[in-house]
């Protein structure tokens, strides 16, 4: 009886594989930069075309390989770095696995060309679909050079599933920024389509760092150095300005090699405690030494999880160290807040105070209005004359009207282009609105037949906005508005063809924008509707969420009316009066979809009175 069971041709089994190892260009380009750093190269130049699509080619200046080492390296599961099961436990390298190169093999069409410092001629391999087409002697320079063209050419429907240029370029650029930002000592380059896009001469690492983000991230870093019994972290953490909502400006390296971890990602976003909103990320690039005997990488095909031995250990070590340089560069506030919120009436030395005031005087000092900080000896105090302490109180009592008609965010919400239309603004509210009440400065408190409703001021405001945005971007109702000091914005390479791409729908929707060079950008009128104080920062963000937003084909209409609306929505800790919040429970309910924000959050919630007896049982 004949057996149902076939062992695989080698072809098909390293077609499996490389749908595990490379999934796109982009991890093509990652196995093929961490060789050529396993190779010792010094210098190591990224040459692509058509977003990896058509070539993937990696020139670096190693060690090179021989005649056999050559052949040898398209071979499944061959390995320099592995001799025994105890090396899997001691792995310094990045390649070990031994798949990388037969998996590209397998669906692309590979040239090897290599030679060694003391061989006076070089080899040359050609292979295509794992079958060897060509292997002989060549003239090179010493080192390696490995082109793959037509990537997942013999496997039509991986290659149907790549997504867009601007998106494989994108992957592209994250693997080559996540392999040279760690390796400051070697040259690289990349060039897409005959254009340079990156140049990172050999530099230290806040050299490497300064070159990529831009010299404002130079002068917003702080160092980290720490060192422990088994593990040394070194890198900078950004400054609380260099914040930003979306993640992505994060990078952990363990030996040298990114990783992924939400668990350490929250050890350093718990040193920033107090220093910045809940929602938005810090900057860091930070690299951990760690003996490989603690750590086990050889959990995922990409290597980009960690399994560490004491991994709450870490997180510690991690969590001080970062917390420890930004106290110690005057990061973290040295302010006592609960004085400097101190009503101002309370500085006024009340000795002195008419005697209208029907409470007895309470003796103030002045300089308890003051933040806690020291500059020095001060004058010694002067009690002010009874006319002083008047006109003062008039200043402050005319202070706190113009600071509260200011803040009122009715001026936001109601008299703004950026609230709804006109005759939304009628405001006929229930009986049950007229008790609505807001808690904290962030949540809205309504009554309803059934319960109580809990709305989020913000989110609700998001979609109100949302809504009115994208009617008028559909009906082309927006008009420019000149900046009277135009702006200039410069973005990563990896989003200048995005922008390039959608920057006539951007100047559609009333931004004047041209470019000026490679990665430059002035702006010099923005929409009509719109309160964008910092036009340069919303591109930039908008840009970088559009780039994210690319995969799921959300539109750019869609895209601009989202940004607008988070940008300009009323935000938590607003005081709003009872009228405004009536007519923000009116708007939110007049809306097409009132559930849910376009930033994905939920505008409200309801108790039922059942659920609400319930809460009060025994």
């Amino acid at each position: 009886m004949s057996g149902i069971i076939n062992l695989l041709p080698d072809s098909l089994a390293n077609q499996i594989a490389a749908g595990e190892v490379i999934q796109r260009p982009a991890s093509a380009v990652k196995e093929l930069l961490e060789n050529a750093l396993d190779a010792k190269a010094t210098s190591i130049q990224l040459i692509i075309r058509d977003s990896g699509k058509s070539l993937i080619q990696v020139v670096d200046n190693g060690i090179g390989m021989s005649e056999m080492d050559a052949r040898m390296c398209f071979e499944r599961h061959a390995t320099s770095k592995i001799r025994s099961s105890d090396d899997l436990f001691n792995i310094r390298s990045f390649g070990f696995r031994g798949e990388a190169m037969a998996s590209i093999a397998a669906v692309a069409h590979v040239e090897l060309k290599t030679k060694r410092a003391e061989d006076e001629i070089g080899n040359t391999i050609l292979i295509e679909g794992s079958k060897v087409k060509k292997h002989e002697p060549c003239q090179t320079h010493t080192g390696t050079s490995i082109a793959v063209r037509n990537l997942f050419f013999n496997v039509p429907a991986r290659r149907k599933f790549l997504k867009s240029d601007p998106v494989e370029l994108k992957h592209i650029i994250e693997e080559f920024i996540r392999v040279a930002l760690p390796n400051p000592e070697v040259h690289f380059t990349l060039h897409h389509n005959d254009n340079e896009l990156y140049h990172f001469p050999i530099s230290n690492l806040r050299q490497r760092i300064a070159n990529y983000f831009g010299k404002n991230a130079n002068e917003k870093i702080v160092p980290v150095t720490e060192e422990a019994d088994f593990v040394e972290i070194s890198g900078f953490v950004g400054k609380p300005d260099l914040i930003k909502k979306s993640r992505g400006d994060q990078y952990l390296f363990i030996n040298r090699r990114f990783v992924k971890s939400n668990y350490l990602n929250h050890a350093i976003k718990m040193a920033y405690e107090n220093l910045i909103p809940q929602d938005h990320h810090p900057f860091y690039v930070l690299l951990l030494e760690i003996d490989p005997a603690m750590i086990d990488v050889n959990i995922h095909p990409t290597k980009q999880e960690v399994k560490f031995e004491n991994e709450r250990l870490i997180y510690n070590y991690i969590r001080v160290a970062v917390k420890h340089a930004l106290g110690k560069y005057s990061i973290t506030p040295s302010l006592d807040f609960d004085k400097v919120n101190q009503d101002p009436m309370e500085a006024i030395n009340l000795e002195t105070t008419p005697s209208s005031f029907s409470s007895p005087p309470t003796r103030v000092s002045a300089a308890s209005a003051q933040p806690s900080v020291s500059r020095g000896p001060s004058p010694a105090p002067t009690n002010p004359s009874k006319q002083e302490t008047q006109e003062w109180l008039k200043f402050y009592e005319e202070l706190n009207n113009t600071a509260s008609s200011e803040s009122s965010p009715a001026a936001i919400t109601l008299s703004s282009d950026w609230s709804t239309d006109e005759e939304d603004t009628e405001i006929q509210p229930e009986e049950n609105k007229k008790h609505s009440f807001q808690v904290h400065d962030t949540y809205i408190i309504s009554p309803i037949k059934s319960g109580l409703m809990v709305i989020d001021q913000q989110a609700a405001h998001e979609r109100i906005l949302y809504e009115k945005y994208l009617r008028n971007l559909k009906d082309q109702k927006i008009l420019s508005q000149k900046s009277l000091f135009p702006e200039t914005v410069q973005l990563d390479p990896k989003l200048v063809k995005i922008l390039d791409d959608i920057i006539e729908e951007l100047r559609y929707t009333g931004f004047g924008i041209e470019k000026i060079s490679s990665n430059a950008y002035v702006i010099s009128s923005i929409p009509s509707v719109g309160l964008l104080d910092a036009p340069a920062r919303f591109i930039t963000e908008f840009v970088e969420t559009y780039a994210g937003n690319i995969e799921i084909q959300l539109g750019i209409k869609e895209n601009i009316a989202r940004s607008m609306a988070i940008h300009s929505s009323i935000k938590k800790g607003k005081k709003l009066m009872e009228e405004e919040l009536v007519t923000l429970i009116d708007q939110l309910f007049a809306c097409e979809m009132p559930y849910m924000s376009p930033s994905g959050k939920k505008c409200f919630i309801t108790y039922g009175l059942d659920e609400l007896q319930n809460r009060f049982k025994a």
